[in-house]
C-alpha cells in the first residue's frame, strides 16, 4: 500500500471516530495523533534499516512536538487513530494491530528488564479493533483479543480474550457486548 493511501486511511479514521473532525484539513493541520503515527511510520523505517540512532532521535522530536512518544521499534498496524495523545507512551515491543483506538495518556509499557534478553517481548500486544480508554495502563508482554475495550485509567497486566471489557485495578475482564464495543468506539449514534 502506498503511502498517499495510507494518510488518506488515517484522515478517513479519523474522521471516522472523532465527532470534532470537521474537515480532512483540520485532521492533516491539528492532529497530533495523527501527526505521531505519520512519523512513527518513517522512524520505523530507519530503525528497520539499522539507522537506530537517527530513528530514535527523531521520534524525540516527534515526541517534544507532539505529545506523543511511540519507540521506533515497535511494530503498528493500519488505521491506529490517537485521539487527543497527549502523554500516549508506545514502548519498543509493542505490537499494535489494525484499527485500534488510544486516548490520552495510555502508556503500552514494558515491565521490569531484570532477566529480560535484549530484544525479548516485554510489552503489550492489541489486536486488531482495540481501543484504550484514557489514562489506561497496559503492562508487559500480555495480549489483548480482538475488539477488546479497555477502560479509563485501567491497569491491564494480564491477557484477556477477544471482546473483552476491562475495568479496574487491576482489570478484570468480562465478555462485552457487541453495542458496548460500538460504543465505546464512537461508532453508535445517539439514540441507538
Amino acid at each position: 500500500m502506498g503511502v498517499f493511501a495510507r494518510v488518506r486511511e488515517d484522515i478517513a479514521m479519523a474522521q471516522r471516530h472523532d465527532p470534532a473532525a470537521h474537515s480532512k484539513a483540520e485532521v492533516v493541520l491539528a492532529y497530533s495523533g495523527v501527526h505521531a503515527v505519520w512519523a512513527y511510520r518513517v522512524t520505523h523505517r530507519l530503525w528497520l534499516a539499522g539507522l537506530r540512532l537517527p530513528a530514535r532521535l527523531l521520534s524525540q522530536v516527534t515526541r517534544f512536538l507532539t505529545g506523543v512518544e511511540i519507540h521506533p521499534g515497535a511494530t503498528i498496524g493500519r488505521r491506529l487513530f490517537i485521539d487527543h495523545g497527549m502523554g500516549v507512551v508506545i514502548g519498543e515491543t509493542a505490537v499494535v494491530g489494525d484499527d485500534v483506538m488510544l486516548y490520552h495518556g495510555v502508556t503500552l509499557g514494558g515491565k521490569s528488564r531484570h532477566g529480560n534478553v535484549p530484544g525479548a517481548r516485554r510489552h503489550p500486544r492489541l489486536n486488531d479493533g482495540v481501543t484504550v480508554g484514557a489514562g489506561a495502563k497496559i503492562l508487559g508482554p500480555i495480549t489483548l483479543g480482538e475488539w477488546s475495550t479497555v477502560g479509563a485509567n485501567a491497569v491491564v497486566t494480564r491477557d484477556a480474550p477477544a471482546r473483552s471489557i476491562l475495568l479496574g485495578i487491576p482489570a478484570r475482564a468480562q465478555r462485552g457486548t457487541a453495542e458496548e464495543i460500538k460504543a465505546a468506539r464512537g461508532l453508535l449514534k445517539s439514540g441507538s
